[in-house]
Parts: structure tokens; C-alpha cells; sequence
């Protein structure tokens, strides 16, 4: 092998990792603003601003 290939190989599995790493991160991120949007008041607020906008009228 050549010096290049080999160093072009050696980080190959570097940006698999940060992917992993990343969706990781985001999952972990959507888990908790799930249980947050999903609330006792923040569904409460929610559901009472979609409320007004549909009452709304034009």
C-alpha cells in the first residue's frame, strides 16, 4: 500500500463513528423533547393554542 491509501483507510471508519455518534445524540435529543412536549402543561397549552387558531376567524 501506498502512504496515502493507507491513511485514506485508516480515517475511513472515523465518519462511520461520528455518524453513529451524532444519531445517537439526536435520539437522545428527541427522547427528551418528546417528554416534555408530551406534559401534563405544556400539551395543555398546545392543544389550547391550536384551539384559539382554529376558533379563529378569518
Amino acid at each position: 500500500m501506498t502512504r496515502g491509501t493507507r491513511g485514506r483507510d485508516a480515517q475511513a471508519g472515523m465518519s462511520t463513528a461520528e455518524y453513529a455518534v451524532g444519531t445517537i445524540a439526536a435520539a437522545g435529543f428527541a427522547a427528551v423533547l418528546y417528554k416534555i412536549v408530551t406534559s401534563g402543561p405544556v400539551s395543555t397549552a398546545m392543544r389550547q393554542l391550536i384551539e384559539r387558531a382554529l376558533d379563529a376567524g378569518f
